[in-house]
């Protein structure tokens, strides 16, 4: 029978998942026929592969869609992802008070995702009033939860002291979680830390972690910060960073 599976054979998320890496093509074709039969997994599954063009025709527009029905059918992370696609204009024209309002929908259920997202729009007052208060909140939800950028960005509140009595070990914490948890802002922060203590050589050990993940816009902006540090070795990351920002940059 090959792809043609009974509705019974198709319920299992991990098992379209497997599908995916062994066949995208064949993959993705049982994956629009349970969509289509209203397995709302796969219909979440199926927004995700249209947005990333895996298997199947690269549609954004389409892919909200598939999104925005199975956020009807309660997916969490769809529901998640259509706020993605309104923040990013990914199909669609940008919209984040739309995105605000399905990430804050998400949130409220308790998904870690939506309350990153949703504290990130309430903190630069994008979509939504700015409320810093709030952001906090969430970020503290999301990381308690175990999501590394939210440790991260709640360590930042804890150092500065925003929202929250200043705590110093607190923020050093949630740091050293979000860097173990692989988050490679929350390894440049936790680098920082352990710089500042004179632990050079851990330090560089998640300097170069931080490289290895981050993206064009964390390098850049990383980049400066090494760029002015005290330690000469800490310092001559900054030709790395540089290099790999250049890398991705092609």
């Amino acid at each position: 029978m090959g792809f043609l599976l009974r509705r019974e054979e198709v319920l299992n998320v991990e098992q379209l998942q497997s599908m995916l890496d062994d066949s995208p093509v064949r993959a993705a074709q049982a994956i629009l026929m349970a969509a289509k039969e209203g397995v709302v997994d796969a219909q979440a599954l199926l927004g995700q592969i249209l947005l990333e063009g895996r298997g199947i025709a690269r549609d954004e527009a389409l892919a909200l869609r598939w999104f925005q029905i199975a956020a009807q059918g309660g997916h969490l992370m769809a529901r998640n992802m259509a706020g993605r696609c309104l923040e990013h204009g990914w199909g669609c024209a940008i919209d984040e008070a739309a995105a605000a309002r399905e990430y804050q929908q998400a949130a409220e259920a308790g998904l870690d995702w939506a309350q990153y997202n949703h504290a990130n729009l309430l903190a630069t007052g994008r979509g939504v009033a700015e409320n810093q208060q709030q952001a906090f909140a969430l970020y503290r939800q999301a990381a308690e939860q175990g999501h590394a950028k939210s440790m991260n960005l709640l360590g930042r509140y804890l150092e500065d002291g925003q929202c929250c009595p200043r705590d110093l070990d607190a923020a050093e914490a949630w740091y050293r979680r979000s860097a173990e948890g692989g988050d490679f802002r929350g390894q440049f922060s936790y680098a920082a830390v352990l710089a500042d203590r004179g632990q050079i050589d851990a330090a560089l050990e998640w300097l170069r972690k931080a490289l290895a993940g981050g993206n064009l816009k964390f390098l850049r902006t990383a980049q400066k910060a090494l760029e002015a540090a005290n330690d000469p070795q800490i310092r001559a990351m900054a030709e790395a960073y540089q290099k790999r920002a250049t890398q991705l940059n092609l």
